[in-house]
């Protein structure tokens, strides 16, 4: 899959079916007849040999954790290592401001900002680098609390307490252009008002406000009715570094070989049409990137029970 088809899905569009596979893929793809005795004694030898863990969510709750509490600390021992909050903030005297603040200001005022730009810089090179929409699940506290509280809403699915609503995945490209729209309308940043992100991450500096209900809400609404709605069908921030990050050397790479098709990584996954490729017969290649949709939260890694999803850095070597 192109660069292009991976943005195009990134923005709504259905992942497509490949046209043409390497004789490679074909063979692998002819010679893999699984039966459902096979998808669990696969499963019982991954879990037997404690080939499934919990490695890569863990790295990443304690990195998200520590970067945030970072920002608290720095506020009340007034250190001033990290000084503001995720919308805007500086380290050590360098200027670090989110992508997705800096278009919606730019596009309230009407023009380019000189400081607003330059304060971008260190943060799109970083996260152009590290790729996909890793700022949501390794740095973003609403990615956390949201990933928490989906473990409520699957276990009132699996009771038939309530059922998972889905909408189009094209919804979030159209809530980016709306919010873009409406700073330049009113000239007021909209989205920075109601944004979980920026709302949990001032609480945390600074002490809760009213808008925690706001919050609140929101994770009601994904409990009872659907499964991490607002990360999924409406924040502009992950879709801005989605665009940042698309051609960047770390990335989840799919192996082909190594795969049984048992599906279980779809199951976890934010994003499961970024792991189209899973699905038998769809991979092209016998190794393959994940889009740029991919919040490289490393669930994914964590339940394949044969390693077919690996951190990769492409052109240096593997992430172990």
């Amino acid at each position: 899959m192109s660069h292009f088809e991976r943005i195009r899905v990134m923005f709504g569009a259905a992942p497509e079916k490949p046209t043409v596979v390497t004789p490679e893929a074909k063979q692998v793809h002819s010679l893999k007849r699984m039966t459902k005795a096979d998808f669990e004694a696969i499963k019982q030898h991954a879990r037997d040999h404690e080939l499934v863990t919990h490695k890569w969510r863990n790295r990443r709750w304690a990195v998200l954790i520590l970067a945030n509490l970072l920002f608290t600390f720095s506020f009340w021992l007034d250190i001033q290592v990290l000084e503001g909050a995720l919308t805007a903030s500086r380290f050590v005297g360098f200027h670090l401001i989110d992508l997705n603040s800096a278009l919606q200001v730019m596009l309230a005022h009407k023009h380019i900002i000189v400081n607003l730009f330059i304060g971008t810089a260190t943060v799109f090179v970083l996260w152009a680098v590290l790729g996909g929409r890793s700022f949501c699940s390794w740095v973003c506290p609403y990615h956390l609390l949201a990933e928490w509280f989906e473990w409520l809403h699957l276990k009132l699915v699996s009771k038939k307490l309530v059922s998972d609503h889905e909408f189009h995945r094209g919804t979030r490209s159209v809530f980016w252009v709306v919010f873009a729209l409406l700073a330049v309308v009113s000239g007021y940043t909209v989205f920075e008002t109601i944004s979980p992100t920026g709302i949990l991450s001032r609480a945390l500096i600074y002490g809760p406000s009213l808008a925690l209900g706001w919050v609140l809400l929101l994770l009601v609404f994904e409990v009872v009715y659907s499964r991490r709605a607002w990360c999924r069908y409406v924040c502009p921030i992950g879709l801005t570094y989605g665009i940042v990050g698309a051609v960047s050397p770390v990335r989840v790479e799919y192996r082909l070989d190594k795969c049984f098709h048992e599906g279980d990584c779809r199951k976890v996954c934010l994003v499961p049409h970024v792991l189209d490729v899973v699905i038998k017969g769809r991979a092209a290649e016998m190794t393959t990137p994940i889009g740029p949709d991919c919040t490289r939260c490393g669930l994914c890694v964590d339940v394949c029970p044969s390693g077919a999803l690996v951190f990769d850095v492409k052109g240096l070597s593997k992430l172990l």
